[in-house]
Protein backbone atom coordinates (compact mmCIF):
# COMPACT_ATOMS: atom_id res chain seq x y z
CA UNK A 1 0.00 0.00 0.00
CA UNK A 2 1.39 3.40 -0.98
CA UNK A 3 1.61 5.88 2.03
CA UNK A 4 -0.62 8.03 2.84
CA UNK A 5 1.19 10.67 3.95
CA UNK A 6 4.88 11.07 4.07
CA UNK A 7 6.59 11.93 7.62
CA UNK A 8 9.61 14.63 7.40
CA UNK A 9 11.78 12.96 9.95
CA UNK A 10 14.00 15.86 11.13
CA UNK A 11 16.17 14.89 14.01
CA UNK A 12 14.69 15.44 17.23
CA UNK A 13 17.96 15.85 18.75
CA UNK A 14 21.58 15.08 18.64
CA UNK A 15 21.44 11.05 19.85
CA UNK A 16 20.22 8.60 17.34
CA UNK A 17 16.41 7.60 17.68
CA UNK A 18 15.24 3.87 18.28
CA UNK A 19 13.55 2.96 15.06
CA UNK A 20 11.69 -0.35 13.39
CA UNK A 21 9.78 -1.66 11.16
CA UNK A 22 6.64 -3.70 10.94
CA UNK A 23 4.52 -5.07 8.79
CA UNK A 24 1.26 -5.43 10.03
CA UNK A 25 -2.47 -4.41 9.45
CA UNK A 26 -1.66 -5.59 5.46
CA UNK A 27 0.51 -2.39 5.42
CA UNK A 28 4.39 -1.67 6.21
CA UNK A 29 4.90 0.18 9.57
CA UNK A 30 7.87 2.72 10.56
CA UNK A 31 8.66 3.74 14.00
CA UNK A 32 11.01 6.14 15.00
CA UNK A 33 10.98 6.78 18.86
CA UNK A 34 13.28 9.05 21.06
CA UNK A 35 14.36 8.48 24.63
CA UNK A 36 12.28 5.51 25.81
CA UNK A 37 15.02 3.00 26.13
CA UNK A 38 16.32 0.28 23.90
CA UNK A 39 12.78 -1.84 23.71
CA UNK A 40 10.21 0.83 23.29
CA UNK A 41 9.53 0.43 19.61
CA UNK A 42 10.04 -3.87 20.12
CA UNK A 43 7.05 -3.16 22.88
CA UNK A 44 4.76 -1.16 19.52
CA UNK A 45 5.59 -3.82 17.61
CA UNK A 46 4.52 -6.64 20.14
CA UNK A 47 1.08 -4.49 20.58
CA UNK A 48 0.60 -4.08 17.05
CA UNK A 49 0.82 -7.73 16.17
CA UNK A 50 -1.23 -8.60 18.92
CA UNK A 51 -4.22 -6.56 17.82
CA UNK A 52 -3.75 -7.29 14.04
CA UNK A 53 -4.43 -10.78 15.15
CA UNK A 54 -7.52 -10.29 17.49
CA UNK A 55 -9.02 -7.38 15.07
CA UNK A 56 -8.24 -8.86 11.06
CA UNK A 57 -11.55 -9.70 9.09
CA UNK A 58 -9.70 -12.14 7.19
CA UNK A 59 -7.58 -14.08 9.49
CA UNK A 60 -9.64 -17.24 10.46
CA UNK A 61 -8.13 -17.32 13.94
CA UNK A 62 -9.20 -13.71 14.60
CA UNK A 63 -12.45 -12.76 16.79
CA UNK A 64 -13.41 -10.55 14.52
CA UNK A 65 -13.72 -13.08 12.16
CA UNK A 66 -15.18 -15.48 14.40
CA UNK A 67 -17.90 -12.96 15.20
CA UNK A 68 -18.54 -12.47 11.65
CA UNK A 69 -18.78 -15.75 10.59
CA UNK A 70 -20.90 -17.24 13.53
CA UNK A 71 -22.93 -13.81 14.11
CA UNK A 72 -21.93 -14.13 18.15
CA UNK A 73 -18.58 -14.17 20.24
CA UNK A 74 -17.99 -13.04 23.44
CA UNK A 75 -14.95 -10.55 22.63
CA UNK A 76 -11.72 -9.92 24.33
CA UNK A 77 -11.07 -6.17 25.91
CA UNK A 78 -9.82 -5.21 22.79
CA UNK A 79 -11.89 -6.01 20.26
CA UNK A 80 -15.08 -4.95 22.78
CA UNK A 81 -13.35 -1.39 23.33
CA UNK A 82 -12.77 -1.16 19.45
CA UNK A 83 -16.43 -1.86 18.40
CA UNK A 84 -17.68 0.29 21.37
CA UNK A 85 -16.01 3.45 19.97
CA UNK A 86 -16.34 2.69 16.67
CA UNK A 87 -20.26 2.57 17.22
CA UNK A 88 -20.21 5.92 18.84
CA UNK A 89 -18.10 7.67 15.95
CA UNK A 90 -20.74 5.84 13.57
CA UNK A 91 -23.51 7.85 15.70
CA UNK A 92 -21.43 10.85 15.50
CA UNK A 93 -21.12 10.79 12.42
CA UNK A 94 -24.85 10.02 11.25
CA UNK A 95 -23.76 6.34 9.17
CA UNK A 96 -21.44 8.08 6.66
CA UNK A 97 -18.85 5.81 8.41
CA UNK A 98 -20.64 2.71 9.42
CA UNK A 99 -18.13 -0.51 10.46
CA UNK A 100 -20.62 -2.70 9.21
CA UNK A 101 -19.64 -2.07 5.63
CA UNK A 102 -17.80 -5.54 4.94
CA UNK A 103 -20.24 -7.36 2.93
CA UNK A 104 -20.01 -4.23 0.28
CA UNK A 105 -16.23 -4.52 0.69
CA UNK A 106 -15.76 -7.99 -0.11
CA UNK A 107 -18.90 -7.96 -2.94
CA UNK A 108 -16.85 -5.46 -4.54
CA UNK A 109 -13.71 -7.88 -4.31
CA UNK A 110 -11.46 -5.59 -2.40
CA UNK A 111 -10.84 -7.98 0.38
CA UNK A 112 -9.53 -11.25 -2.05
CA UNK A 113 -8.04 -8.90 -5.30
CA UNK A 114 -10.59 -10.31 -7.37
CA UNK A 115 -12.35 -7.45 -8.60
CA UNK A 116 -15.93 -7.24 -9.77
CA UNK A 117 -19.20 -4.89 -10.15
CA UNK A 118 -22.35 -6.21 -8.65
CA UNK A 119 -25.15 -5.54 -10.28
CA UNK A 120 -27.31 -2.85 -8.83
CA UNK A 121 -30.33 -5.44 -7.60
CA UNK A 122 -27.24 -6.88 -5.62
CA UNK A 123 -26.15 -3.45 -4.14
CA UNK A 124 -29.49 -2.75 -3.34
CA UNK A 125 -29.61 -6.25 -1.31
CA UNK A 126 -26.39 -5.26 0.11
CA UNK A 127 -27.01 -2.50 1.36
CA UNK A 128 -29.79 -3.76 3.51
CA UNK A 129 -27.14 -5.65 6.01
CA UNK A 130 -25.13 -2.01 6.09
CA UNK A 131 -26.19 -0.45 9.47
CA UNK A 132 -24.32 -0.33 12.20
CA UNK A 133 -27.67 0.26 14.22
CA UNK A 134 -28.40 -4.16 13.83
CA UNK A 135 -24.78 -4.69 16.14
CA UNK A 136 -25.62 -5.49 19.76
CA UNK A 137 -23.91 -5.36 22.53
CA UNK A 138 -24.12 -6.89 25.61
CA UNK A 139 -21.32 -7.07 28.09
CA UNK A 140 -18.47 -8.83 26.02
CA UNK A 141 -20.92 -10.12 24.01
CA UNK A 142 -21.70 -9.23 20.14
CA UNK A 143 -24.31 -10.50 17.96
CA UNK A 144 -24.84 -9.65 14.40
CA UNK A 145 -27.61 -10.03 12.29
CA UNK A 146 -27.47 -12.85 9.78
CA UNK A 147 -25.66 -11.33 6.95
CA UNK A 148 -24.15 -8.62 8.37
CA UNK A 149 -20.39 -8.74 8.76
CA UNK A 150 -17.59 -6.22 10.56
CA UNK A 151 -15.06 -4.91 9.14
CA UNK A 152 -12.55 -2.64 11.77
CA UNK A 153 -9.81 -1.68 9.41
CA UNK A 154 -10.87 1.99 9.15
CA UNK A 155 -10.10 2.70 12.80
CA UNK A 156 -7.64 -0.26 13.68
CA UNK A 157 -4.42 1.88 12.94
CA UNK A 158 -6.35 4.64 14.86
CA UNK A 159 -7.06 2.73 18.00
CA UNK A 160 -3.01 1.16 17.54
CA UNK A 161 -1.89 4.90 18.01
CA UNK A 162 -3.82 5.63 20.73
CA UNK A 163 -2.49 2.48 22.73
CA UNK A 164 1.13 3.06 21.56
CA UNK A 165 1.06 6.09 22.86
CA UNK A 166 -0.28 4.48 26.41
CA UNK A 167 3.38 2.84 25.87
CA UNK A 168 5.04 5.93 24.54
CA UNK A 169 3.93 7.43 27.86
CA UNK A 170 4.73 4.62 30.12
CA UNK A 171 8.48 4.46 29.23
CA UNK A 172 8.87 8.31 29.13
CA UNK A 173 9.72 8.83 25.71
CA UNK A 174 10.69 11.82 25.03
CA UNK A 175 9.32 12.41 21.08
CA UNK A 176 8.28 9.76 18.77
CA UNK A 177 6.92 9.46 14.77
CA UNK A 178 5.01 6.15 14.08
CA UNK A 179 3.99 6.11 10.54
CA UNK A 180 1.46 3.44 10.93
CA UNK A 181 0.86 2.70 7.23
CA UNK A 182 -0.76 6.36 6.69
CA UNK A 183 -2.05 6.85 9.99
CA UNK A 184 0.78 9.28 11.72
CA UNK A 185 1.05 9.33 15.38
CA UNK A 186 2.91 12.09 16.43
CA UNK A 187 4.57 12.43 19.87
CA UNK A 188 6.17 14.46 22.30
CA UNK A 189 7.78 17.38 20.99
CA UNK A 190 11.45 18.49 20.00
CA UNK A 191 13.83 19.59 22.47
CA UNK A 192 14.21 23.09 20.18
CA UNK A 193 10.38 23.79 20.33
CA UNK A 194 10.45 23.28 16.65
CA UNK A 195 7.61 21.32 15.05
CA UNK A 196 6.78 18.38 13.32
CA UNK A 197 6.68 18.24 9.75
CA UNK A 198 4.12 15.88 7.71
CA UNK A 199 3.89 15.75 3.96
CA UNK A 200 0.44 15.14 3.03
CA UNK A 201 0.83 12.73 -0.17
CA UNK A 202 -0.03 14.25 -3.80
CA UNK A 203 -3.02 11.96 -4.94
CA UNK A 204 -2.27 11.96 -8.59
CA UNK A 205 1.62 11.13 -8.10
CA UNK A 206 1.53 9.47 -4.28
CA UNK A 207 5.25 9.42 -4.18
CA UNK A 208 5.36 13.32 -4.07
CA UNK A 209 3.91 15.37 -1.19
CA UNK A 210 1.63 18.40 -2.25
CA UNK A 211 1.67 20.22 1.16
CA UNK A 212 3.52 20.00 4.40
CA UNK A 213 1.74 20.27 7.65
CA UNK A 214 3.62 21.87 10.89
CA UNK A 215 2.11 20.05 13.90
CA UNK A 216 2.47 19.36 17.45
CA UNK A 217 1.81 16.06 19.06
CA UNK A 218 -1.54 14.49 17.49
CA UNK A 219 -2.28 11.79 15.02
CA UNK A 220 -2.94 12.45 11.06
CA UNK A 221 -4.77 9.95 9.03
CA UNK A 222 -5.23 9.93 5.18
CA UNK A 223 -8.11 8.32 3.47
CA UNK A 224 -7.58 8.86 -0.67
CA UNK A 225 -9.33 6.81 -3.78
CA UNK A 226 -5.76 6.56 -4.97
CA UNK A 227 -4.30 3.67 -2.25
CA UNK A 228 -6.61 0.78 -3.23
CA UNK A 229 -8.91 0.68 -6.49
CA UNK A 230 -9.39 -1.00 -9.57
CA UNK A 231 -10.50 0.30 -13.28
CA UNK A 232 -12.60 -1.72 -15.72
CA UNK A 233 -14.17 -0.68 -19.12
CA UNK A 234 -12.44 2.98 -18.52
CA UNK A 235 -13.78 3.74 -15.28
CA UNK A 236 -12.24 3.83 -12.03
CA UNK A 237 -13.82 2.38 -9.00
CA UNK A 238 -12.35 3.08 -5.08
CA UNK A 239 -12.02 1.22 -2.17
CA UNK A 240 -13.54 3.70 -0.13
CA UNK A 241 -17.28 2.98 -0.38
CA UNK A 242 -20.82 4.78 0.64
CA UNK A 243 -22.94 2.75 3.25
CA UNK A 244 -25.81 4.36 1.85
CA UNK A 245 -25.36 2.60 -1.63
CA UNK A 246 -23.00 -0.04 -0.55
CA UNK A 247 -21.00 1.46 -3.66
CA UNK A 248 -17.77 2.88 -4.59
CA UNK A 249 -17.77 6.75 -3.64
CA UNK A 250 -17.79 8.85 -6.89
CA UNK A 251 -17.95 12.50 -5.21
CA UNK A 252 -14.93 14.45 -6.69
CA UNK A 253 -12.82 13.97 -3.48
CA UNK A 254 -9.41 12.97 -4.09
CA UNK A 255 -8.49 13.05 -0.22
CA UNK A 256 -9.37 14.02 2.89
CA UNK A 257 -6.84 14.10 5.98
CA UNK A 258 -7.49 14.64 9.31
CA UNK A 259 -5.69 16.24 12.21
CA UNK A 260 -7.09 15.02 15.69
CA UNK A 261 -6.18 14.47 19.20
CA UNK A 262 -7.31 10.73 19.19
CA UNK A 263 -6.34 8.12 16.79
CA UNK A 264 -9.90 6.88 16.41
CA UNK A 265 -11.38 10.12 15.43
CA UNK A 266 -8.50 11.04 13.25
CA UNK A 267 -9.12 7.21 11.02
CA UNK A 268 -13.15 7.34 11.06
CA UNK A 269 -13.24 11.29 10.03
CA UNK A 270 -10.98 10.89 7.09
CA UNK A 271 -13.55 8.11 5.72
CA UNK A 272 -16.09 9.89 6.70
CA UNK A 273 -15.60 13.40 5.51
CA UNK A 274 -14.82 11.61 1.54
CA UNK A 275 -18.21 10.15 1.97
CA UNK A 276 -19.78 13.31 2.68
CA UNK A 277 -17.91 15.38 0.32
CA UNK A 278 -17.01 18.84 0.19
CA UNK A 279 -20.34 20.69 0.77
CA UNK A 280 -21.26 18.18 3.53
CA UNK A 281 -17.65 18.06 4.88
CA UNK A 282 -17.49 21.66 5.53
CA UNK A 283 -20.58 21.98 7.35
CA UNK A 284 -19.85 19.43 9.37
CA UNK A 285 -16.88 20.58 10.57
CA UNK A 286 -18.40 24.31 11.27
CA UNK A 287 -21.40 22.08 13.42
CA UNK A 288 -19.43 20.03 15.23
CA UNK A 289 -15.11 20.65 15.22
CA UNK A 290 -13.21 19.31 17.67
CA UNK A 291 -10.49 17.77 14.65
CA UNK A 292 -8.93 20.01 11.60
CA UNK A 293 -9.12 19.01 8.15
CA UNK A 294 -7.35 19.30 4.36
CA UNK A 295 -9.75 18.44 1.88
CA UNK A 296 -8.91 18.20 -2.09
CA UNK A 297 -11.25 17.30 -4.82
CA UNK A 298 -10.52 16.70 -8.57
CA UNK A 299 -11.23 20.05 -9.82
CA UNK A 300 -8.15 21.69 -8.07
CA UNK A 301 -10.27 23.18 -4.96
CA UNK A 302 -7.88 22.23 -1.45
CA UNK A 303 -10.38 23.26 1.28
CA UNK A 304 -8.43 23.52 4.71
CA UNK A 305 -10.29 24.00 8.17
CA UNK A 306 -8.93 27.35 9.78
CA UNK A 307 -7.12 25.57 12.40
CA UNK A 308 -4.71 24.51 10.02
CA UNK A 309 -4.60 27.38 7.73
CA UNK A 310 -1.10 29.03 9.35
CA UNK A 311 0.06 25.00 9.83
CA UNK A 312 -0.01 24.45 5.73
CA UNK A 313 2.50 25.09 3.56
CA UNK A 314 1.07 24.39 -0.07
CA UNK A 315 4.16 22.74 -1.80
CA UNK A 316 5.76 24.07 -5.11
CA UNK A 317 4.24 23.42 -8.58
CA UNK A 318 0.96 23.42 -6.87
CA UNK A 319 -1.58 25.87 -7.80
CA UNK A 320 -4.96 24.51 -5.85
CA UNK A 321 -7.44 26.82 -5.44
CA UNK A 322 -7.57 27.21 -1.72
CA UNK A 323 -10.88 27.93 0.89
CA UNK A 324 -10.89 28.33 3.88
CA UNK A 325 -13.07 26.84 6.23
CA UNK A 326 -13.77 28.86 9.62
CA UNK A 327 -15.58 27.20 12.38
CA UNK A 328 -19.42 28.71 12.91
CA UNK A 329 -19.96 29.95 9.61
Amino acid sequence: MMLLLIPLLTACESSAPETLSVTAMDTAMFLSVYGGGADTCARIRERTQELDRCLSALDENSEIYQLNHSGIAALSDDALALIQRSLTLCRELDGSFDITVYPAVSAWGFTTGEHRVPTQEELQEIARHVDYHAVAVDGNTVTLPDSFMLDLGAVAKGYLADESRKILNDAGARAAVLNLGGTICLYGSKPDGSSFKVGVADPVNPAAYFGTLSLGECVVATSGGYERYFELDGRRYIHILDPMTAAPVDNGVLSVTIVADEGMVADAYSTALFVMGAHDAAAYYRSHGGFEYILLTDDGTLYVSEGLDDRFTLGDGYDYTMQIIAKGS
